[in-house]
């Protein structure tokens, strides 16, 4: 079968959607970073925990929650836990790993943030579209994650 590559527009089209998707995280991300002081990769950290049973989950099932290689997340956890936001918690009668758990002032932090963070969301992106379009971005997104490789 010979080899299909994008045309001309749909590399446009491929690069538009690259573009604006990195731009509106970076601006989404500052917005975040400004108004409470949590990264972009602290309030999903703090998200995942918040929403975990407990507040707790090991640093595996976090890194595939979040989608992040287990070494990002070691580095990104030390940071976290330097501020306060979450603590390591060994498991009781196994040596080979620790709890992620949320910490009241992570708590606190990221309750903080969820309502300036998701101001800036409909702001920067539910505004910005149409039903019909919010609709069709859903039903895109679907049709693309379904392309990709199962975590």
């Amino acid at each position: 079968m010979p080899r299909r590559l994008p045309s001309s527009a749909e590399l446009r089209t491929w690069r538009d959607f690259i573009e604006t998707v990195e731009a509106l995280r970076t601006v989404v991300s500052a917005r975040l970073l400004a108004d409470s002081g949590l990264s972009s990769g602290d309030y999903v950290v703090l998200l995942a925990l918040s929403e975990a049973p407990e507040t707790r989950l090991r640093p595996s099932d976090l890194a595939t929650t979040i989608g992040w290689e287990r070494s990002r997340l070691s580095h990104h956890l030390g940071r976290m836990e330097q501020r306060g936001l979450i603590r390591r918690e060994g498991f009781s009668g196994d040596s080979r790993g620790a709890f992620v758990v949320l910490e009241e002032a992570g708590a606190t932090a990221f309750r903080s943030a969820t309502v300036p963070h998701l101001t800036a969301v409909r702001e920067l992106f539910v505004d910005a579209l149409a039903p019909d379009q919010l609709d069709a971005v859903a039903q895109i997104t679907a049709a693309l994650r379904d392309r990709l490789p199962k975590r």
